[in-house]
C-alpha cells in the first residue's frame, strides 16, 4: 500500500484566468495541483485587461455571488470594500425603473446586498488572492490548442507559448475560457456529438463611458441609477450610473436593434436624455467625462447543454460562461461564475477528483445555477423582434405577464420585495415568487401607490449637481 505522504497529488488544468478560471482554480487547490492556462499577459494590478472586453461597462454582483465569493475565498468581499468597492443596498441605495416602466420604492427591509466596484478591481483583487497559493501554477500567453484523450476519458490539454507546442497532462482538465470556448469543437474531434446550443439575441448593444462623479459625496455613497428597458416597446433602450471607486460613474447606455448607442462622445448624453425616462442625462449632461465611448455587441444569451450529453468523458468538464453566456444587463454572470465553482467544491468534497463519473456529476451541478440564470434572462429577451426564431408559447407568455405582475407588487411593497430579490439574486429558485410572501401581497395588498418619477432625495440631486 503506497505510504500516504508520498502519494501523488492529483493534477488540474483550468483553461481561462478570468473570474470563472480562478475561482475553479481556488476550489481545485483544495484537491489537486493546478496550472491555469491563459491566452494573455495578466496586469499586475486594477488595470483593464485584452482579453475582457465587457470589463469596461457597468458589473455588479448580486447577494447570491456575494456569499459565494466569500465561501471560496473567506474575506474577499471584505478586502474588496477596504479598497474601495461598495456593498449596495438593493432597493434602498438604488433608484431602479423596472422593464414595465414602474419605479421601485427605496424599501430598506431586505437583507440583499450588491458588490459594487469596476471590474478591474474585482479582477485584480480576485487574482491576487487565488495566484498567491503555491499550489497553484500560472501560464500567461499561452493558448489552449484542443484535449487529448478520448471520448471516454480526457487525459490533458494541448498548449502553444510562443512558438512551443505541448502536452499539460492532468486528472482533470476544466474549461472556463468565457463565451469563446471551442468546447464544442473539442468534443466532436474526440469523437464524442455535438453538443445542443440555443441562442436568445436581443440585439442590444452597449455603450459606456466613465465620468468623474459629480459633487463632492456622489461616489461614495450616490445610489446606482437604472433605467430598464421595456421589451414591449421594441427598440429597447435602458441605463445605469454605476458609482465605483476613485470618484467615479461608470455609465452604461445600451439599446436593441433600431435602437442602438454608438460610439460618438458628443452623442452620448443625449441618448440618455432620450430614455424612458431621462433622470440618467439629467445627471450625467454636466458631469465631467473621463476618456472616450467604450462600445460592445457581446451581449446574446447563449447556452451550451452540456450536462445533457451522452456519453460524457471522464476528466473534462466546462464551468461559467463557457457554459452559458447571458445579456449583461442582468448581471449574472459573475455570481454564476460564483455558484458553478462551488457546485464544483461540493461534488469534490464528497467523490474523487480522479473517479468514473466524478467529471460527469460536476457538469450536472453547474448546469443548476446556469439554469436560473438563463430563464430570468430569456424570459425577457425572447420577446424583443428577432431574439429568437420561434415565437414565444403560450406558457412563456403567462410567466412573462406573471412577472410582470410580481415586479408591479414588488415595487411598492417590501414583503413581494424580499421575495423578487431571492430569485433576482439567484439566492433562491423562480418557485420562490409562487410563495405566500409574493401572492399575498399581489391578490390583497396592502399597496402603496406606485411611483410616478425616480425617488432621489432632494439632498442625492444636489449632490450630484456640478459646483
Amino acid at each position: 500500500m503506497p505510504d500516504r505522504l508520498t502519494a501523488r497529488r492529483p493534477s488540474a488544468v483550468v483553461i481561462g484566468g478570468s473570474i470563472a478560471g480562478l475561482f475553479a482554480a481556488a476550489v481545485l487547490a483544495e484537491f489537486a495541483d493546478v496550472t491555469v492556462v491563459e491566452r494573455d499577459a495578466l496586469p499586475e494590478g486594477p488595470e483593464p485587461r485584452r482579453g475582457v472586453p465587457q470589463a469596461r461597462h457597468a458589473h455588479l454582483v448580486w447577494s447570491g455571488g456575494v456569499g459565494a465569493f466569500d465561501e471560496l475565498l473567506p474575506g474577499l468581499v471584505e478586502e474588496l470594500v477596504a479598497k474601495g468597492a461598495r456593498l449596495v443596498h438593493i432597493m434602498g441605495d438604488m433608484v431602479s425603473r423596472a422593464p414595465n416602466e414602474i419605479w421601485f420604492r427605496r424599501f430598506t427591509a431586505t437583507h440583499h446586498r450588491n458588490l459594487v466596484c469596476s471590474r478591474d478591481l474585482l479582477d485584480a483583487v480576485i487574482r491576487a488572492r487565488v495566484l498567491a497559493d503555491d499550489r497553484m501554477t500560472l501560464r500567461q500567453n499561452t493558448t489552449a490548442l484542443g484535449l487529448e484523450g478520448d471520448a471516454a476519458r480526457v487525459t490533458g490539454v494541448r498548449v502553444r507559448t510562443g512558438d512551443e507546442e505541448l502536452t499539460l497532462s492532468a486528472d482533470l482538465v476544466v474549461d472556463a475560457s468565457g463565451r469563446g470556448s471551442h468546447a464544442p469543437r473539442w468534443l466532436t474531434d474526440l469523437g464524442l456529438p455535438q453538443v445542443t446550443e440555443r441562442e436568445v439575441n436581443a440585439g442590444v448593444a452597449y455603450a459606456t463611458r466613465l465620468y468623474r462623479a459629480p459633487g463632492t459625496s456622489a461616489a461614495g455613497d450616490f445610489p446606482i441609477v437604472n433605467v430598464q428597458a421595456n421589451a414591449a416597446k421594441a427598440p429597447g433602450r435602458g441605463g445605469i450610473i454605476l458609482p465605483v471607486e476613485g470618484e467615479r460613474w461608470i455609465v452604461t447606455l445600451s439599446g436593441t436593434r433600431g435602437g442602438e448607442p454608438g460610439a460618438a462622445p458628443e452623442a452620448f448624453a443625449d441618448f440618455a436624455l432620450a430614455l424612458g425616462d431621462p433622470v440618467i442625462g439629467e445627471l450625467i449632461k454636466d458631469a465631467e467625462p473621463l476618456g472616450a465611448v467604450a462600445t460592445t455587441r457581446s451581449t446574446a444569451n447563449r447556452r451550451r447543454y452540456f450536462e445533457k450529453m451522452r456519453p460524457w468523458p471522464d476528466g473534462f468538464t466546462v464551468l461559467g460562461d463557457a457554459i452559458a453566456g447571458y445579456n449583461p444587463v442582468y448581471g449574472h454572470g459573475l455570481t454564476v461564475a460564483a455558484q458553478c465553482a462551488l457546485a464544483l467544491r461540493t461534488v469534490l468534497s464528497s467523490a474523487s477528483l480522479t473517479a468514473p463519473g466524478t467529471a460527469r456529476r460536476v457538469q450536472r451541478a453547474a448546469a443548476r445555477p446556469v439554469a436560473t440564470a438563463w430563464d430570468l434572462a430569456v424570459g425577457q429577451d425572447a420577446f424583443y423582434p428577432g431574439a429568437t426564431a420561434t415565437p414565444p408559447t403560450a406558457l412563456q407568455r403567462f410567466l412573462a405577464r406573471f412577472v410582470d405582475h410580481a415586479v408591479a407588487t414588488g415595487a411598492r411593497n417590501p414583503r413581494a420585495l424580499g421575495a423578487l430579490l431571492d430569485v433576482m439574486s439567484l439566492e433562491k429558485p423562480a418557485t420562490r415568487l409562487f410563495s405566500p410572501d409574493m401572492l399575498i401581497p399581489m391578490l390583497f395588498g396592502p399597496r402603496k401607490p406606485h411611483l410616478q418619477a425616480p425617488p432621489l432625495t432632494e439632498a442625492e440631486r444636489k449632490t450630484a449637481a456640478p459646483h
